[in-house]
């Protein structure tokens, strides 16, 4: 299994939990060698890449980041058709799917 050069000790170091710690974020890593630990992750930033950024060219970080984020909220986040809500958006995944739990709670 290939490791970016700092991962493992960057990301297990006392310093790190601490910094976890006081940001209130929980810390989480499955057992070593486990590929399922950042699957989705890597698959969305995959995604990310493919789709979006690898098709343009942004002039500075600045307008890289926001129009990035504007993507994700806009696009890849509401419209977007995605195989996990049976290649609906999921807005309308949502939709349906708020639709029969109402038609079974009548």
């Amino acid at each position: 299994m290939l490791r970016r050069p700092v991962e493992s000790a960057e990301y297990t170091s006392a310093e790190f939990a601490r910094a976890c710690a006081r940001w209130k974020v929980r810390q989480s890593m499955g057992r070593v060698g486990s590929c399922f630990d950042n699957a989705v992750a890597e698959a969305t930033f995959s995604t990310i890449k493919v789709e979006y950024i690898h098709r343009r060219m942004f002039r500075t970080r600045t307008e890289a980041r926001l129009k990035i984020a504007t993507w994700i909220t806009d696009f890849y986040n509401q419209r977007r058709r995605h195989s996990v809500c049976d290649w609906r958006s999921p807005i309308d995944y949502e939709r349906s799917t708020a639709s029969a739990l109402e038609a079974q709670a009548a």
